[in-house]
């Protein structure tokens, strides 16, 4: 390997080195964006379940046939992606416990 081939070689290393990180930084941005981004759609879900709850019958099986419905719907429209009715249950008492922003 001549002197020219070396230099390039570290030159390439160095390159190599900073895109590496600048990729792994961005990761790590975009996951810390998503975070929030499923923090604030989770709780605005359960501040909409808990709206139209409170606007209608809010009894113990109305929610358990309400969280099922939209659950179903969801998921059935969005994939896995969608809403368990675990998830929903979830979002509506996200919102009870942390209530900020309304």
């Amino acid at each position: 390997m001549n002197e020219n081939d070396r230099s390039l070689s570290v030159n390439i290393d160095v390159l190599l080195a900073q895109l590496r990180t600048l990729i792994a930084d961005a990761r790590k941005e975009a996951k810390r964006t998503v975070d929030v981004i499923q923090v604030r759609t989770c709780w605005e879900i359960g501040r909409h379940i808990v709206e139209f709850e409170q606007g209608g019958q809010a009894r113990a099986a109305y929610g358990k046939k309400l969280l099922s419905r939209l659950a179903e719907s969801l998921t059935g429209e969005f994939g896995k992606g969608g809403l368990t009715i675990v998830i929903c249950a979830t979002c509506g008492r996200f919102i009870r416990y942390f209530p900020f922003g309304t």
